[in-house]
């Protein structure tokens, strides 16, 4: 293979302009001590990146850069006072700056003028980032964490060009593609696929089923074709448990490769595992991995902007595309070889507009195979609308709140929990609710936290709310954060009527069962049950009419008096006419259809729904099952 960065300096008039080159995954960074040529270069970049059809940027070298107090002040006196800036921190071993502030619009300027001034006059490259406007220490340590390390980071980032751009480590001995699953299928929990090709190994997801117990909780990682040391990178496409709650195992046990996601993944799936350790100490548990192992997640991970094209191995190419189904979650598009196949995984997706979040993309490039999720995959899986099932929670929040009883909410940390938020915002504003405190607990608060700080995975709605009329629904005052157990108890004895949201959302352990024990005997109080609920867990033996269950901390028998509603037309998850709509309206349309995360019954029916309907061929895969795709 031509070496690319030899290729590159061809399109270089004057190669003593160019001081160095790096691969910054599949980006590629040249350095200069040529002020003038990074200032202007008249077009030669864009001429390189039209040939080679790679992304390329040029940066200044940072022998040349202005010096960290003097590019402070210049920022300081540029940047509007009503920006919010509040921190500059310096990349010096990438010659870039990132600049936090509360309002990115007002840094970056009209027509990205100031961005542009700000090069100009101190030879750096800035990096906007926006503040939370609900401070969130997670993110504030995952941000301190990449900055600590950005000498690794810029060896590691290199280290992915390099196998991306070097040639092939595997001979060629074959040209099929194959997918494996080790998790995820006919069951929903462990999603975990393993993808082969000529050339690559990759994981997409890795997670485990909160609701089972032994060999059935974790992905089947000791299959034959396995090998972690051959592992190229890991495909991370939302923040749910079941997607990601074994991924800190993977790096436990030696990988180093890169997994990539967008932003609030990152952010959201680092809290997830840390409140696994967390319930794991609290339960006297091992846990599957420590915070060491977390930490080399957020060090090794990349992230990427919906529609944001890059190589990701020799011969895999990775899009994400927004899945409606959480902030920032992602189907991935894999361009496997030059036009060998393409490969469609949705993950969890939604293809309905939310509260939050816009509907699954359903218009792609190139497209031969799909995997879709088949949770609600039986026709009788069509739920209420979205709108029947507000008015439906308001009722049930109006009623008790007369008869002086609490509304519990058990909910998924992510996702389900802030639109719910925001429909009781909402409502309370409008005066279809009285003012009642919402006392949030568990991981919904810093969820939430890391929600305001990505405002642009929202849908036009909301984003024109935060950005055009300064009102973000997520820091009104009737939201009321719960901090520890004394808190929690003055709730339950002392408290009034009002709303509890929190974790977890199968009641499987964390605050929500807990508030569950202490009010389930009262018939004034009511439990709304929001999301899916898991085959073996509380939520769902509950749904299925089970009225006593023993507290296994007390050895005590609970009888459970406080009504109980369950609301599907919630869920993060496309319902059974909206996996067919979706399959539908697909275009290009797939030759080849995969149904998973799904009970049996459901991904058998609708993989034998989309056949007969748009004469597809279509599967239903087993877990350790192989599938040939080309």
């Amino acid at each position: 293979m031509v070496n690319i960065l030899d290729e590159i300096m061809k399109f270089i008039p004057n190669k003593s302009d160019i001081s160095d080159s790096y691969f910054e995954g599949a980006n590629i960074i040249l350095y200069t001590k040529n002020r003038d040529l990074f200032i202007n270069n008249n077009g030669l970049i864009k001429d390189i990146v039209n040939n080679i059809k790679k992304r390329v940027e040029l940066r200044c070298d940072p022998s040349i850069l202005e010096g960290e107090e003097k590019t402070k002040k210049i920022i300081e006196e540029l940047i509007p006072a009503e920006a919010g800036l509040s921190e500059i921190i310096f990349d010096k071993q990438r010659s870039m700056i990132i600049i936090e502030a509360d309002k990115p619009g007002l840094v970056i300027g009209k027509g990205g003028g100031l961005l542009k001034e700000i090069r100009q006059k101190t030879f750096w490259v800035p990096i906007i980032r926006r503040n939370p406007p609900i401070k969130s220490q997670l993110v504030e340590n995952i941000r301190k964490v990449l900055y600590e390390n950005n000498d690794y980071r810029k060896k590691f980032l290199h280290a992915i060009g390099k196998r991306i751009y070097d040639g092939w480590i595997r001979e060629k001995k074959h040209e099929w593609v194959r997918i494996t699953f080790l998790g995820g299928a006919r069951e929903v929990g462990r999603s975990c696929l393993f993808l082969q090709t000529p050339e690559s190994r990759i994981i997409l997801d890795c997670g485990f089923n909160v609701a089972a117990s032994g060999e059935n909780a974790y992905p089947y990682l000791d299959v034959p074709e396995f090998d972690i040391e051959e592992l190229d990178a890991v495909i991370l496409c939302h923040p749910h448990i079941d997607h990601v709650g074994f991924l800190g195992y993977l790096y436990k046990y030696g990988f180093k490769g890169p997994t990539y996601c967008t932003e609030p993944t990152r952010d959201v799936s680092a809290l997830l595992a840390l409140d696994l350790l967390n319930i794991a100490h609290k339960e006297a548990k091992k846990a599957l991995y420590n915070s060491t192992n977390i930490k080399d997640f957020v060090k090794h991970s990349v992230c990427l902007d919906y529609r944001e094209v890059t190589d990701i191995t020799p011969d895999v190419r990775l899009t994400f595309y927004n899945a409606g189904h959480n902030i920032g979650s992602a189907m991935a598009h894999l361009h496997i070889g030059n036009g060998l196949h393409n490969l469609l995984y949705t993950s969890d997706m939604n293809y309905e507009i939310t509260n939050l979040l816009s509907p699954a993309v359903t218009k792609f490039p190139r497209l031969e195979t799909l995997i879709i999720e088949s949770t609600y995959g039986h026709r009788e899986d069509i739920f209420p609308t979205r709108k029947e099932c507000e008015d439906y929670l308001i009722d049930i929040i109006k009623k008790t709140i007369e008869n002086g009883g609490k509304v519990l909410l058990p909910v998924l940390g992510v996702g389900r929990s802030q639109e719910i938020l925001l429909i009781l915002e909402k409502a309370i504003r409008e005066g279809i609710l009285n003012k009642i405190p919402i006392f949030i607990q568990g991981m919904v608060w810093d969820v939430t936290a890391i929600h305001t700080a990505y405002p642009e995975f929202f849908n036009n709605k909301v984003k024109k709310d935060i950005f055009h009329k300064d009102q973000n629904p997520f820091l009104a005052d009737v939201f009321k954060r719960i901090v520890g157990r004394k808190e929690m108890m003055q709730i339950v004895d002392e408290e009034g009527p009002c709303v509890i949201v929190a974790t977890s959302g199968m009641l499987t352990g964390g605050a929500s069962l807990e508030y569950f024990k202490h009010l389930s005997e009262n018939p004034k109080n009511s439990l709304v049950l929001t999301c899916y609920q898991g085959q073996g867990s509380l939520g769902r033996r509950l749904e299925d009419g089970e009225r006593e269950i023993m507290d296994n901390d007390t050895k005590t028998l609970i009888k459970i008096k406080m009504a109980i509603h369950t609301i599907r037309g919630f869920s993060g998850h496309s319902n059974y006419q909206q996996l067919i709509n979706f399959v539908g309206r697909l275009d290009p349309r797939p030759k080849k259809i995969l149904c998973n995360h799904g009970e049996s019954s459901k991904c058998v029916e609708l993989a034998s729904t989309i056949h007969r309907m748009f004469g597809i061929e279509t599967s239903a895969p087993k877990n350790l099952e192989a599938i040939r795709l080309k």
